[in-house]
Order: C-alpha cells, then sequence, then structure tokens
C-alpha cells in the first residue's frame, strides 16, 4: 500500500415604552378640589410607575476569516453562526445569527457571544463581547485549514471507475475504544474536502467486497493536498457457459471463495461482476441439479472474463435437501 500525494494552494473566490399624560376636564379638576383637605397626600413618587429601561442598540459587528494567519480573508464558502452563551430551556445554545459566504457584517445587541466559522469539516469557535460603547474591531478568524483530493488506481497507473470507488476519512488517534473517530463518509472521488490541519487515517474501497486500502495523509493549512491510493485488485467477470467464448447461462447461482474455503460473494444471475483483492479463488456456479467450479486467480490492476465450463468432468450432482 502507498499514497502519492502532492500540494497545490487552495483558491478560495469570492458572508422603549411611552407613557401619554391624561388631560383633566375642569368638573373633574372642581371635584378634585373639594376633596378633604386635611388628608396627607402620598409623596410624588408613591405614584411613579417603573421607568421602562431603554434596550441599548444593536452594533455593527465585522467578521473576517483566513486559512492562515497571514493568508487574505476568504470570500466564499464560510458558514458563520452566532449563539447566546445562556442555554435554553432545552440545555441548547440559542442561534442568535447566522451569515453564509465571505466576511459577515451583523447587527448585536451589546453582550457575550458565542460565534464559530465553518469552512467544510473544518471550523473555529471564539468567544464575542460587544461592548455599549467604543470602537469594535473587526474580529478576524485563523481556520488553520486545507483541502484534501483523494482519488486511487489499481496496479501501476490503472485509473479505477469513480463510481466503483469511495473513501472514509477518520482521525489518526484512536479514542478510548480502540476506534477512530469518523470524520466523513463515502467521499467521492475528485471531491475537495476542507479540513482542519493535521494528519488523518483514509480509507479506500474499490468495489463492495475486499478491495479496500489504508493511508494517513497529511493536510496543511492554506493547501490543497492530492493524494492517489493504490490498490492491488481488479474487475473480474464470471461465465457459465456450454463451451468456451459461448453465452452465459442464465439462472446460475454463483459463490466466489478463497483459497482458505471462506465465501466473500454470493449472487445469482447469467453472469456477475465483482472486484477482488489480488489473489487466489474458486468460482462455483451452480444451475439446476449440477455444480460446476473453477480455480483463477486476480492479478492486481488486470481487468478479466473468468469462464467456468459445464463439462461433466467438472460437474457435481446437487444434494437433495
Amino acid at each position: 500500500m502507498s499514497a502519492v500525494s502532492r500540494t497545490a494552494i487552495l483558491l478560495t473566490l469570492s458572508s422603549a415604552s411611552l407613557f401619554a399624560p391624561c388631560a383633566l376636564s375642569q368638573d373633574a379638576f372642581k371635584t378634585f378640589k373639594q376633596l378633604d383637605s386635611t388628608a396627607k397626600m402620598p409623596k410624588l413618587n408613591a405614584f411613579s410607575g417603573t421607568t421602562a429601561r431603554t434596550a441599548p442598540a444593536a452594533r455593527d459587528v465585522m467578521l473576517e476569516a483566513k486559512l492562515t494567519a497571514d493568508g487574505a480573508p476568504m470570500q466564499t464558502g464560510l458558514t458563520w453562526r452566532v449563539f447566546s452563551p445562556n442555554p435554553g430551556a432545552d440545555g441548547k445554545l440559542p442561534l442568535i445569527a447566522t451569515s453564509e459566504g465571505g466576511a459577515a457584517h451583523l447587527q448585536l445587541a451589546p453582550g457575550d457571544y458565542f460565534v464559530n466559522v465553518a469552512f467544510g469539516r473544518a471550523g473555529i469557535t471564539k468567544r464575542l463581547s460587544v461592548p455599549e460603547n467604543g470602537e469594535i474591531k473587526k474580529q478576524s478568524f485563523v481556520l488553520d485549514a486545507g483541502g484534501l483530493v483523494l482519488n486511487a488506481v489499481a496496479g501501476s497507473d490503472q485509473r479505477v471507475p469513480v463510481n466503483k470507488l469511495r473513501f472514509s476519512i477518520y482521525s489518526v488517534d484512536a479514542r478510548e475504544d480502540g476506534e477512530r473517530a469518523l470524520v466523513m463518509a463515502n467521499v467521492k472521488p475528485n471531491t475537495i474536502v476542507r479540513l482542519n490541519t493535521g494528519t488523518y487515517h483514509v480509507v479506500s474501497e474499490y468495489g463492495d467486497i475486499n478491495a479496500s486500502v489504508r493511508a494517513d495523509i497529511q493536510v496543511e493549512a492554506g493547501k490543497l493536498t492530492e493524494a492517489t491510493l493504490q490498490h492491488r485488485a481488479a474487475q473480474i467477470t464470471l461465465k457459465l457457459v456450454s463451451q468456451e467464448g459461448g453465452e452465459a447461462i442464465a439462472d446460475t447461482a454463483w459463490s466466489v471463495l478463497t483459497a482458505g474455503g471462506d465465501v466473500v460473494s454470493e449472487s445469482v444471475s447469467a453472469f456477475t461482476t465483482m472486484v477482488l483483492a489480488e489473489g487466489d479463488y474458486t468460482a462455483v456456479a451452480r444451475n439446476k441439479d449440477k455444480i460446476y467450479q473453477r480455480d483463477f486467480t486476480v492479478e492486481s490492476g488486470k481487468n478479466a472474463d473468468v469462464e467456468v465450463l459445464m463439462k461433466e468432468q467438472q460437474a457435481t450432482d446437487v444434494d437433495a435437501d
């Protein structure tokens, strides 16, 4: 197993209450004067309602993000989320504001917040305090992130069909249970995956049987890492035929066994196509009341058709259940 990688610079393109006084009529005023003048009137503040406090005005807050400390601000691909630091009834931090694209221009009331900026799978969260007065400087976030593009070949240089290839990306360090944390699954070839800087464990699967390879790959800040993994496998098509080069016989049940006798694939069809890791195998074909078989070898990068002949010396009667 080997991994071939090269790096290039990742390019980004340009994210109060008001109280009105009541007017008294002249008659009401006269009635008021006829009240017992010996009674002591309460002080004025005893009749005053609670004074409404005007909420502080929202303030302009500018946010920007860079891949590296000395890099240019990113113009696209960012997702901003602003949260209150106080959990809600559900125990989660309430989402206050969002923005997508490049730099974000937000209106936030004075107070404390948590700000998260995400660039694909890369991201960072910082605490932000918005004062009631004074200058608010532009907030700059350094993502320390890069990109990863994955591909694979079979043998030395045979390009693997993209519809038969998928990748999974894991953290390189194992958790307490001994398993690596999954970062991203079912990654397609030639897809840019944005990740925080670091080393990742990549698993490449060719087909869905037993052809897989692994490699640890380094992602660098501000760079696009392209990695090509090498599979030692090939695509094999099995046919049951009455003569060499003949038509495939329909209604055939197939089993493929390793040299050790383990079953790696089972199917029912006139012919079956699969990807197998290099090695020795046995193809077993069951048609009606007969079983036919043939040993074959898979060579890395060499796709092949394997014909199983319907010869009497190859046939075995099927035991009745």
